[in-house]
């Protein structure tokens, strides 16, 4: 099992979760961030920190897109191991649904 990180995240892109994160498994893109799914140990304590509510076990019904997107993602992104300021639009946009479609980008983030 493993966390993945869904929609919400886009163009919200809080990073309380890396903050708490004990194995670093977080990386970072344009907009949004990911969870390498071979690092991540299951510990479950980037969940409650999100403020989105974007991150979620594996094991809920219907994330197998995500789990795929975080997989991907994670080898070409570079990894965050400590929390940044939200993206500037952040409040507007959580909970927006459809993000994926609308805003999501393949660019990487800038890392640590």
């Amino acid at each position: 099992m493993t966390y993945v990180v869904t929609d919400n995240c886009i163009r919200c892109k809080y990073t309380d979760c890396v903050e708490v994160c004990p194995v670093d498994c977080f990386y970072e893109g344009e907009n949004m961030l990911v969870i390498h799914p071979d690092e991540c140990i299951d510990c479950g304590v980037c969940e409650p920190e999100c403020p989105a509510d974007a991150i979620k076990p594996d094991t809920e019904s219907g994330l197998d897109k995500w789990l795929s997107l975080n997989a991907e993602y994670a080898v070409k992104w570079p990894n965050l191991t400590m929390k940044k300021d939200e993206l500037p639009e952040a409040k507007e946009h959580d909970g927006e649904p459809g993000k994926l479609e609308k805003y999501f980008s393949a660019e990487p983030g800038t890392g640590d």
